[in-house]
């Protein structure tokens, strides 16, 4: 099954790290619509009351720096993003979205070419972005069969549980 989505833009810029996507001070929770309001509001205070399910995050180089705190991907995930494209991505805050299910790719290109507001078409499988707004295409590294399936089911625990491992 394909891996296919459509997506409004939000647009940050590099080094995002994770005290950023959900400060230390709400951490104290892991109820999802709790994290979900708390989103991003260092970043943009306005975001979590904005934020639409489906919309998508594009960001500059090293997003998800930082510490290791799952709590990043799974507030950007309970906020109803899509899916975050960057430049680049910190290495934890990478495996740490996939454990999450929430998919994510890197493409400088796409991240170059799109703006705030414009509409994404995203095709996991096979690494394609296309900014609908611009009519323009890009092409990034396709999510590997495996990490789609993670993705799919919900993260790497949900996974788990559906093949009766745990």
């Amino acid at each position: 099954m394909p891996m296919k989505m459509r997506g409004t833009v939000w647009k940050f810029g590099s080094d995002i790290d994770t005290d950023r996507i959900i400060p230390a001070r709400h951490l104290n929770t892991s109820d999802p619509a709790e994290l979900a309001r708390h989103c991003m509001e260092d970043e943009d205070p306005g975001f979590a009351g904005k934020v639409k399910p489906g919309d998508i995050i594009v960001a500059g180089k090293n997003f998800g720096c930082g510490s290791s705190r799952e709590h990043a991907p799974f507030s950007i995930k309970a906020a109803g993003v899509a899916c975050v494209i960057a430049k680049s991505f910190a290495r934890i805050f990478f495996r740490n979205s996939f454990n999450m299910g929430l998919p994510i790719l890197e493409c400088p290109d796409a991240v170059d070419s799109t703006s705030a507001g414009d509409t994404l078409d995203v095709d996991f499988s096979n690494g394609i972005i296309k900014n609908v707004t611009k009519n323009k295409v890009f092409k990034a590294n396709p999510i590997p069969q495996f990490m789609q399936e993670l993705v799919r089911a919900g993260g790497l625990m949900k996974w788990i549980k559906k093949r009766g491992m745990v």
